[in-house]
């Protein structure tokens, strides 16, 4: 096929192929602090999801930012076993992903449960990935997002 409708049939692949590629990202970020059934949540992950320099911050309830390595250390201490945190998930529950060549925002909502201090709990909140397609690949340049509890 050559023409608009060949142009177009190929941008709409590569919009969809990105974002999936987006989502499965995005998705290993939520992984990334899994300590459910006794697993060793996988932080040291976030490292390779993030361009060299990429941030992470939080709004609430109360304003902090990190660099990568700040942020696996200080979750380190809390996530892995003997730490205050247990039985720990967060995963998207909805979102919207937009592409404008080699840049994207993903802006979505999570949910997240697990036990602290044995106690269990449980919350929610909206985050926002800005994100660059590098030669190896689409990476996370920041995240930041709001708790809601």
């Amino acid at each position: 096929m050559s023409g608009p409708d060949a142009t177009a049939d190929a941008t709409a692949e590569t919009t969809a192929d990105a974002t999936a590629e987006i989502t499965a990202l995005t998705g290993a970020f939520f992984a990334a602090f899994d300590s459910r059934e006794g697993r060793v949540p996988p932080l040291e992950t976030l490292r390779g999801l993030f361009v060299p320099g990429g941030l992470l911050a939080v709004t609430a309830p109360a304003y902090a930012c990190w660099g990568v390595e700040e942020f696996v250390e200080s979750r380190r201490a809390v996530l892995l076993p003997g730490g205050r945190v247990t039985e720990f998930a967060e995963w998207e529950t909805g979102g919207r992903t937009e592409l404008f060549g080699g840049i994207a925002s993903r802006f979505a909502e999570y949910a997240k449960s697990g036990r602290l201090d044995g106690d269990p709990f449980a919350g929610g909140g909206a985050i926002a990935f800005q994100c660059v397609r590098t030669p190896e690949g689409w990476r996370i340049t920041s995240a930041v997002w709001h708790d809601h509890a």
